[in-house]
This record gives structure tokens, C-alpha cells and sequence, in this order.
């Protein structure tokens, strides 16, 4: 899998199981797991896996395969590659293999994670997929001499703990970018002396998804009109799985249900005030059983001011508070005609929506760089174990002096 003209000249080309002790896991008799803490940890797969450590949930009395601490643990049944290290002396089953390298373990488990794909990939079988020890113990393994091994994985981890204060510096961005946004929201809709209303006196409509007694799972058709569900709401956006549709027929045989533009659908289950405004594009679509729409009256109600409204704290706090349901939130008509509104003329509206979406246009952008930002860091650090496993991350200077080092010893 490695070529060895990719690594340097003073580099070794083995096989992984030249230089590593390797266990495949297998798994003992169900009768021997517990959850009373007999016996030594029990780990079956990628599951237990957390960024470095796996997390014990189950105990096994009699293990038939044994993993040391800093033993590399990596998944070998569906999915083929995630990796983990053994901070225990543990039993693995047979969803994992354990890789034992005495002198250097991080090294071997950074060159794992580096060829995690290309494991993905060797991978066989029809139900699941899954790695044979043998293909393991062939792998390609480039090796630098010790104090080398050594450098590099410093040096991972120096660059990598970069990339972790990078990435947490992000999150924190994108957290009080959304703490803005509501910010925003609160400053727009508390602008002024308004008028105090509830919904339904300024809406043309609200309709609640229909019944399941009106769609049956025989009704539901590929590449028909798409139904609109709350998982079909997405950052305001709404985003269709044409699988999840019905025919025209169907559509005309409800026309309660059939969305206008200007529309505003919230999920009526779940996550309260998850919102989008219905387009031009969307005009035609189906509100499905778990949603309800907002038809504002156009003589009282800008649709967009609505939308912005709608997906404001103090109204989130107010379906909260009102939502029944006891395993999940829920809302009926009387809710959400009740919602309390206060509402300037549709001349202010319109000066409100415009300043909002000036402000919120800059968040989007910045929201864009951030999320851009995220994505490229799981490319960067995979080009940082790229260039460490092709002899290219350390400096010539820093092998020598090593090699010099180690030659004084």
C-alpha cells in the first residue's frame, strides 16, 4: 500500500506484522458479559470508540482474547478502519484486532489513522464488511529508525493540538454567531410601540398536517409532490426528499393541505420553531402530518417578518412552555392560534425585515467561512499524516542531528 520510492532513502518497507504483535479479537460466550464489573473490560467494536480512549459499558469473566494498555485497537467489522488505543488491559471481540508495538505505539496508531480509507477499501463481504488478520499483517509499514518515529510524533501532535485550538476557536464562532442571531431577532421584534395581536387574527390561515388517517403508507410515491416534514426543515431551508412524496391525484384530493408561496411551515413535533418560507419553488408542495402553515393575511402581515418572528426566542419559549405531549413536544391549533404577536404596520414590517436581512446576509457569510473552515480541517490533518508517513514533515536537519545523536550514543 506504501511504495517505497514515497519514503526516504534511510527508511524501511515492512509488512505490519514484521514489526507488530497482532491480536484479532474473538468474541466469548454471551453468557460471560456483565455489567457488574467482573472480569476485564469488554470491547466489540467501534461503538465503545471515542476520539482516543474507548469508553467501558460491559465486563467479560472469562476473555478469550486479551488487549494490553497501549495496544492499538482498530475496528475490523463494519466499519473497517476507526481506530482507538487501549488505555486498559481489556477483551476484545471479534469486531476489533488489537496491534502491539513496544517502541513506539503512537506512531503506529497515527499511520493507521493516515490509511484508514485505504483499509475501508480492502474490506470484503456481502451482509457486512470486514478485514482478515492476514490483510492486516501484510499492510505496508514505513519505518523510520526510532528517534525518528519519535520526532514525527511530536510533531503530529504539536500540529494537531494547533488544529484542536483552531477548530475549538471555530465552534466558539459559530456559537455566539448563533447567539447574535437571536440577538437580532430579539432587537427587531421589540422595535417600537406595536399594535398587540395573537396569529389568528392576522393570518388568512393556519392549518395543521393532516391526519394519518388521511395518508395511508400505500399514498406515498417516488418523485411525486413532496411532503414537507419537520426533518424536511433545515436552517429555515426547505429541503425535499423526493422519495417522501405523493401523487398529483393525491395532492388535489386534500387541497387543505397544498402550500402557497408565502407560507410559512413549522414543524408542529420535536424541535419547536423550526421554520421555512415557503417559495415559488415550493408552491404546490404538501404539508405533511407532522407540520402546520402559517397563510398570513397580506393586508396585515409581511411574510418574511412572520418567518423572522416565528424562529425568535421569546416564540421557541412560548411553544416550549405551551407544547403537549409527554415523550414529545407537540402543538395544536389552539396553541398556535394563540401565538402573541405585536405588530407594527406593514410599511415598519418591511423597514424591520430589510434591516434584519442586511445583518443576518453578513452572519450567513460568516457562518459560510466558519462551516468551509471545519471541513477543510479533517483535509489538513489528513495531509499532515500524509507527509508524516512520506518522511516530508520533519526537516532534513532534524533527521540528521538525530542520526548524529544517536550515533554519539
Amino acid at each position: 500500500m506504501t511504495e517505497s520510492n514515497n519514503i526516504p532513502k534511510h527508511w524501511q518497507l515492512k509488512k505490519l506484522g514484521e514489526v507488530c504483535h497482532i491480536i484479532i479479537g474473538q468474541s466469548p460466550p454471551s453468557d460471560t458479559y456483565n455489567f457488574e464489573k467482573v472480569g476485564l473490560p469488554f470491547f466489540q467494536g467501534k461503538t465503545e470508540f471515542t476520539e482516543l480512549y474507548p469508553v467501558v459499558r460491559k465486563w467479560c469473566s472469562k476473555p478469550n482474547k486479551i488487549s494490553e494498555p497501549d495496544d492499538i485497537l482498530i475496528s475490523v467489522r463494519a466499519p473497517v478502519g476507526p481506530t482507538n488505543i487501549s488505555n486498559v488491559q481489556c477483551c476484545i471481540g471479534r469486531g476489533l484486532a488489537a496491534i502491539r508495538y513496544v517502541n513506539n505505539y503512537k506512531f503506529v496508531f497515527y499511520y493507521l489513522r493516515s490509511v484508514e480509507k485505504r483499509l475501508e477499501k480492502l474490506a470484503t463481504g456481502t451482509t457486512f464488511s470486514a478485514i482478515s488478520g492476514e490483510t492486516i499483517r501484510n499492510l505496508d509499514f514505513p519505518l523510520p529508525p526510532l528517534p525518528e518515529q519519535q520526532a514525527i510524533v511530536s510533531k503530529i501532535e504539536e500540529l494537531f493540538s494547533e488544529l484542536d485550538n483552531g477548530i475549538a476557536q471555530l465552534k466558539t464562532a459559530q456559537q455566539q454567531l448563533k447567539v447574535y442571531r437571536q440577538s437580532l431577532l430579539k432587537w427587531a421584534f421589540v422595535k417600537g410601540s406595536f399594535k398587540e395581536s395573537i396569529l389568528k387574527d392576522v393570518t388568512e390561515k393556519i392549518q395543521i398536517g393532516p391526519f394519518g388517517t388521511q395518508l395511508h403508507k400505500h399514498d406515498y410515491i417516488e418523485n411525486g409532490i413532496p411532503l414537507i416534514n419537520p426533518m424536511h426543515i433545515q436552517d429555515g431551508k426547505i429541503i425535499p426528499n423526493f422519495s417522501y412524496s405523493i401523487s398529483k391525484a393525491k395532492k388535489e384530493s386534500l387541497p387543505n393541505y397544498i402550500l402557497n408561496e408565502g407560507d410559512v411551515i413549522m414543524g408542529r413535533r420535536g424541535e419547536m420553531g423550526r421554520c421555512g418560507l415557503v417559495s415559488k419553488k415550493e408552491t404546490g408542495w404538501f404539508c405533511g402530518t407532522g407540520s402546520l402553515y402559517f397563510r398570513p393575511n397580506k393586508n396585515k402581515l409581511n411574510s418574511l417578518f412572520l418567518f423572522y418572528y416565528l424562529t425568535s426566542q421569546p416564540v421557541k419559549k412560548y411553544l416550549d412552555i405551551n407544547a403537549g405531549g409527554t415523550t414529545m413536544a407537540n402543538l395544536n391549533l389552539k396553541i398556535v392560534n394563540e401565538i402573541p404577536i405585536n405588530l407594527p404596520s406593514l410599511n415598519e414590517q418591511q423597514i424591520i425585515v430589510t434591516e434584519l436581512e442586511s445583518k443576518l446576509t453578513v452572519c450567513d457569510k460568516i457562518e459560510e467561512t466558519i462551516t468551509q473552515s471545519l471541513q477543510q480541517t479533517e483535509t489538513l490533518r489528513q495531509s499532515i499524516l500524509k507527509k508524516a508517513f512520506e518522511g516530508k514533515l520533519i526537516n532534513y536537519e532534524l533527521r540528521y542531528s538525530v542520526k548524529r545523536v544517536n550515533t554519539l550514543k
